[in-house]
């Protein structure tokens, strides 16, 4: 039986302008905190062990390499961006949003950070996010979709300030990743490691609509015993750029590192709790009628009460051109332990434990409706979206190196509970937005699932001719069980496994000539079927029967070819590519997102996608840089489907959220501690329905940012002072496009899927070492 989510302290106070609702104070830290400070202390006190020992970066343990913008001797299309990259970044900034400029990848969200996770979307080649692949230093991370179903957003899992490098991988991720969703790419986050001296890093920014980032991380250094460690806190919140409301979030990190003899133990722990007041969807209806600056009714009650009750004003002739508010509430904790064993010069072992427990809810002031219970007796009701997750897992692998082989193997299992629940809560007026809410009035339907997940993988890559040719040949056999049950409403139950006993990955990279190779890859993957609100079972009982026969697991094929050029002042990459997709499962939304009613899933058989990706860097003359990136994509539905008895024509159709054609183009000056940057994106058009009778317009955003590295000011050191500006030139546009999904079709431009991007916003950050 499933606990009621009840009131829960730790309530953000973030940042209110005035006439913005009253302030209801911070509220202490929940016990996390009371567990880091209880750790810091033990750290400090430390002493013993064996001198001398070798830690991550010295002698006897293997670090990685520099990554940058291109990455030689991979056997498939890969990229990434460093410490250095991301230093450049906008404080607090979503680390998808810095990949954002590289090719294939298409990034959107409706604030200046990207960290409002309604509205994070990440693309990768006709692929969207819940097709993809995420890890934090090995663990896995799910889909970081909102409904929280199988893992945490990366901004949760980890501060930016604490990642070292963002691994990209295009078209498709290594057979070693921790996942079951990735058709597409994967995306590797990787963590930095405590410092060898001891001292503390301070962060402090401030922006538009009182956005304002602080972050501090202590360092104990290297002690005695030859542990480093770090324990780091942030606090961040800012005033919604339009309409009533608040986002911020605090959270805190540690991480230990401690080396004995030709061994490697790293614990890392998070704690994160995020909430933020959501903007109004639109539709492109409502931005004609009501303006680009409309979002929900806060605080004007008495207008929420008559639209609902259908007396509309200034504009208003839907129910679902706004409602009075809506906002997420998430808190996480994520703990992990690796142990990484040198068994000998040519072996190591190395073993990832893992848990991670979120809770979240969504608030919805609800207008009447076929789901809302209420609906007779208030003109609004508050709905309540409630999520769980509690899962843990081990990711291990074994690497061997003899002669011209590299092999690795491992094997990652988990088990997960997620626990979903719609409800309805009786309200005369407002209530708290930024507190667990618990006794709902009525239950509409709670679901809990069981998702057990275990994944083998074996690889070998050959270095031949002089380590001018590569070979990559391995293969994974995921095996996923679902078990849903559904104790209270219509939604269906039942069990569902995913496997496939033989999923090839094949690569080679070959170098032509110093700074000249190419290569080619050939990987097959399967996506599992997925727990919660956009899975299988979120479906009435009769309609999942009626379906369940017929259900496949998606798989895809993809194909990629490419060459890479590096000499003097030119960096330069092109691939080609082609991905065949199978089984494709649909969730065609059939009511506006508030009112919750189920999805329809359909199978639409093949999609394809075909394309062609260049990156190009060079340096014209001394502290000068331009880069530019171009994508080409055609991904479209190869078959048409079937809602109720209608054939839907959605052969031929692109591919919805998923545009054409993409540029990237950004110029750099670093004479010395100064640098400066100009960055420009185009996004091509976007459909939001099957049919492609319904897409938002391309658009091109452009972004500033400048800053200067005195050195040492006064008792700081490294201190830099940065400048951003975010959408330069104050463009008018739509960035995120399915925030409740995607319809057949939509002559009118009536369904509410839409957010409008931020304005220009400017933000001053000041960092240093103490």
């Amino acid at each position: 039986m499933a606990k009621q989510v009840g009131t829960e302290g730790g309530a953000l106070a973030l940042g209110r302008k005035p006439g913005r609702g009253p302030d209801r104070g911070r509220q202490p830290v929940p016990r996390p905190a009371w567990a880091l400070g209880a750790l810091w202390t033990a750290l400090a006190g430390v002493t013993g062990g064996v001198p001398g020992i070798g830690l991550a970066g010295e002698e006897g343990i293997p670090t990685l390499p520099e990554i940058r913008i291109f990455s030689a001797g991979e056997t498939r299309q890969t990229q990434g961006l460093d410490r250095a990259d991301l230093d450049k970044a906008p404080p607090g900034a979503n680390p998808l949003a810095a990949l954002g400029r590289l090719p294939g990848v298409d990034f959107q969200g409706a604030d200046a950070q990207g960290s409002y996770e309604w509205s994070v979307r990440f693309n990768l080649r006709g692929f969207g996010q819940n097709y993809l692949g995420f890890t934090l230093d090995d663990v896995p991370l799910g889909d970081m979709s909102y409904t929280n179903n199988n893992g945490l957003h990366i901004g949760r899992a980890i501060s930016g300030e604490n990642l070292d490098q963002v691994l990209l991988s295009q078209g498709s991720g290594d057979v070693g990743t921790a996942a079951t969703g990735n058709l597409g790419g994967t995306v590797r986050f990787l963590s930095r490691d405590p410092d060898m001296k001891p001292g503390a890093y301070l962060a402090q920014t401030l922006g538009s609509d009182s956005f304002h980032r602080t972050f501090a991380r202590l360092e104990t250094g290297k002690l005695e015993s030859g542990i480093r460690a770090y324990l780091s806190f942030s606090q961040e919140g800012t005033d919604k750029w339009k309409g009533q409301g608040s986002q911020g979030q605090d959270q805190f990190n540690a991480k230990l590192v401690h080396g004995f003899g030709d061994h490697l133990l790293t614990l890392f722990y998070d704690h994160s709790q995020r909430r933020e007041v959501d903007y109004a969807d639109l539709s492109l209806s409502s931005v004609q009628r009501l303006g680009w600056n409309w979002d929900n009714y806060a605080p004007d009650w008495s207008r929420a009460v008559a639209a609902a009750q259908g007396h509309y004003s200034g504009g208003v002739t839907s129910g679902n051109d706004a409602y009075y508010q809506a906002s997420g509430l998430r808190n996480d904790d994520l703990a992990a332990a690796a142990l990484d064993l040198g068994l000998s010069p040519s072996t190591r072992w190395k073993t990832t434990l893992y848990t991670h427990h979120d809770d979240g809810q969504g608030h919805w002031y609800s207008p009447p409706s076929l789901t809302n219970p209420l609906s007779l007796v208030e003109p609004l009701a508050l709905r309540l979206m409630d999520y769980r997750v509690e899962r843990a897992g081990v990711v291990t692998a074994l690497t061997w190196q003899s002669g011209v082989h590299t092999v690795n193997g491992g094997l990652w299992v988990e088990h997960s509970r997620h626990y979903t629940a719609m409800s309805f809560q009786a309200v005369s007026g407002p209530v708290s937005w930024d507190s667990f809410l618990g006794n709902p009035t009525a239950t509409v339907f709670q679901q809990q699932y069981v998702t057990d997940t275990r994944q083998f993988h074996l690889q070998d890559t050959l270095s031949l001719l002089g380590d001018r040719l590569h070979l990559n040949l391995g293969f994974k056999t995921p095996r996923v069980r679902m078990e849903a049950a559904n104790p209270v409403g219509p939604l269906a139950s039942g069990q569902l496994t995913a496997s496939k006993s033989f999923l090839p990955a094949l690569g080679a990279s070959y170098r032509l000539a110093p700074g000249q190779e190419v290569f080619a890859s050939y990987t097959e993957n399967m996506r599992a079927y997925q727990p919660g609100v956009a899975g299988p079972f979120a479906q009435l009982q009769p309609v999942y029967d009626l379906s369940a026969a017929r259900l496949r697991p998606e798989t895809s094929q993809t194909y990629e070819v490419g060459y890479r050029y590096q000499g003097g002042p030119v960096q330069a990459s092109l691939a080609a590519y082609h991905v065949d997709f199978h089984d494709r499962l649909l969730s065609v939304a059939t009511c506006d997102g508030v009112v919750g009613c189920p999805a329809t899933l359909v199978n639409v058989g093949r999609v394809s996608s075909d394309g062609l990706e260049g990156a190009l860097s060079w340096n014209p003359v001394k502290h000068w840089t331009w880069f530019n990136a171009l994508t080409l994509d055609n991904s479209r539905y190869r078959s048409n489907y079937r809602e109720g008895t209608a054939l839907v024509q959605a052969d031929g159709k692109q591919v919805v959220a998923t545009p054409r054609r993409m540029w990237a183009t950004e110029l750099t000056y670093e004479p010395g501690p100064w640098y400066a940057r100009l960055g420009g994106k185009y996004t091509d058009r976007r459909y939001y329905s099957y049919t492609n009778d319904a897409a938002v317009p391309s658009f091109w955003l452009w972004n500033l940012s400048a800053g200067y590295r005195p050195g040492k000011m006064g008792p700081l050191t490294e201190t830099s002072l940065q400048l951003g500006v975010s959408n330069l030139f104050d463009k008018r546009y739509f960035s995120t496009v399915g925030t409740n999904g995607f319809v057949t079709a939509d002559p009118n431009g009536q369904f509410a899927t839409l957010l409008e991007g931020a304005p220009r916003q400017v933000f001053v950050g000041f960092s240093g070492r103490l």
